[in-house]
């Protein structure tokens, strides 16, 4: 008897270069019982990544970028898609079947509710990943319409979301690569009116691959973090988020580059400012009141406590 398919939802694998751990997720995604339509979106890899897809998983649709897109590789899978509501994952992360179920259901009962990320179990340990737990006790007011603790940031690789909502507020931005790009696209929802939560029994299975460079993500972070401060937030907090990282590169090679770039890039920056409405940029010093306070809490020393990430 055929296994009947959700035609609420398509699965949009971002990959580049990482063609064992693509074959590891792809063989659990095209196991799932509501059996999902699968979308790779092969970001300009220079492996066997298409003959992998075309040979070992005929039934998965394949994207090709041309080129490494970053996270703005994922737009291509949303213009791709034709279902409602699209499961993002990265090539080293897959979802479970409830998990897939489950956050579709919460986007149709929630008609102004855009994104849901869920908890990511990690490793073959699966721990929770530390985010999620900083997502879970998101300060942010709770609002009816929103079934879950509220973000204004989420983990893409492991987030459903509603794509017209998505598309309409342009995607993800190219010019961030990766690195922090969810915070951009989750202001601009709020702005727009839709809801982005947290749902810990939507559950995302998350093995790290070893091919990661974590500097050169750290700096990506580090320079979108200031452009999403040029960007969308009031001068003064642009200001005091530019001073604040010049601080560090004084002793920080990551911090002296990423500001480089930052600089570098201030005219778009400038010339695409497009501030948040106020009740987004009071959610914005809510997170960070919340983060200042934890931070103090836990003695953490006041230079390290003023650059430690907010909740994404």
């Amino acid at each position: 008897m055929a296994r009947p398919v959700d035609a609420r939802v398509s699965i949009v694998v971002l990959t580049h270069n990482r063609i064992a751990e693509l074959a590891r997720s792809l063989a659990r995604l095209v196991a799932l019982p509501s059996r999902p339509r699968v979308i790779v979106v092969d970001n300009g890899s220079g492996d066997d990544t298409a003959s992998l897809v075309a040979r070992a998983f005929p039934d998965v649709e394949l994207v090709t970028a041309g080129a490494n897109l970053g996270a703005a590789g994922r737009n291509l899978g949303l213009r791709h898609a034709r279902t409602p509501y699209v499961a993002l994952t990265d090539d080293d992360t897959w979802w479970t079947a409830n998990a897939l179920a489950h956050a579709a259901d919460l986007l149709d009962a929630h008609s102004h509710l855009a994104v849901v990320s869920g908890r990511v179990l990690v490793g073959a340990d699966e721990h929770v990943d530390p985010a999620c737990r900083a997502m879970a006790q998101s300060p942010l007011a709770r609002d009816a319409a929103a079934p879950g603790p509220r973000l204004l940031g989420f983990l893409a690789g492991a987030s459903m979301v509603r794509r017209e909502a998505v598309l309409s507020v342009g995607g993800f931005e190219p010019r961030l690569f990766l690195g922090g790009e969810e915070r951009l696209l989750a202001s601009d929802l709020a702005v727009a009116g839709w809801h982005t939560i947290y749902a810990d029994d939507v559950v995302v299975h998350h093995h790290p691959s070893g091919l990661r460079d974590a500097s050169a993500r750290r700096r990506l972070v580090l320079r979108n973090d200031l452009w999403f401060a040029w960007r969308r937030r009031p001068l003064g907090v642009a200001l005091r988020a530019t001073r604040a990282l010049a601080g560090r590169a004084v002793r920080d090679a990551d911090a002296r580059r990423a500001l480089g770039a930052a600089l570098a890039g201030v005219g778009w920056a400038v010339a695409t400012r497009r501030r948040v409405s106020p009740a987004v940029e009071a959610d914005w010093r809510r997170l960070e009141h919340d983060l200042t306070d934890r931070a103090a809490a836990s003695n953490i020393p006041p230079r390290t406590r003023q650059h430690a990430p907010p909740v994404r």
